[in-house]
């Protein structure tokens, strides 16, 4: 098992805690409030995540041989979204992250409760 499927089934367990949408929303939420800031240098359009609703700024990187990257949004559904995405990618070896399902999505049900462009964001 990888290091995404490891965090990946951690996601999948926390959000079984909750019974209703409006608690999973909640969780996401304070997961966005602690997102690490990114650099103010990358809040601009050339790392700004195309197709989203929200504002979304990438800052990529690689140390010790695995992709590592912050993020941030002007938005708090959104930014909690962008937390669980650095939550599972950050860290992990660039071909498991090409490779990786992110099942999760579908798991915890968000794909189904998400709009159309915060889904393709």
């Amino acid at each position: 098992m990888g290091v995404i499927s490891e965090r990946e089934a951690e996601i999948v367990d926390e959000f079984s805690m909750f019974d209703e949408w409006l608690d999973k929303y909640q969780h996401i939420i304070e997961m966005g409030q602690k997102l690490t800031c990114i650099d103010e240098t990358f809040r601009t359009d050339a790392y700004k995540v195309k197709g989203c609703q929200s504002q979304v700024w990438l800052q990529p990187g690689i140390e010790n041989g695995v992709v590592v990257c912050k993020a941030d949004s002007d938005a708090a559904i959104t930014k909690g979204l962008v937390s669980l995405m650095v939550r599972v990618l950050s860290g992990a070896p660039a071909q498991e992250i090409v490779e990786a399902p992110l099942s999760f999505l579908e798991q915890i049900g968000l794909r189904e409760h998400l709009s159309p462009t915060r889904s393709n964001g």
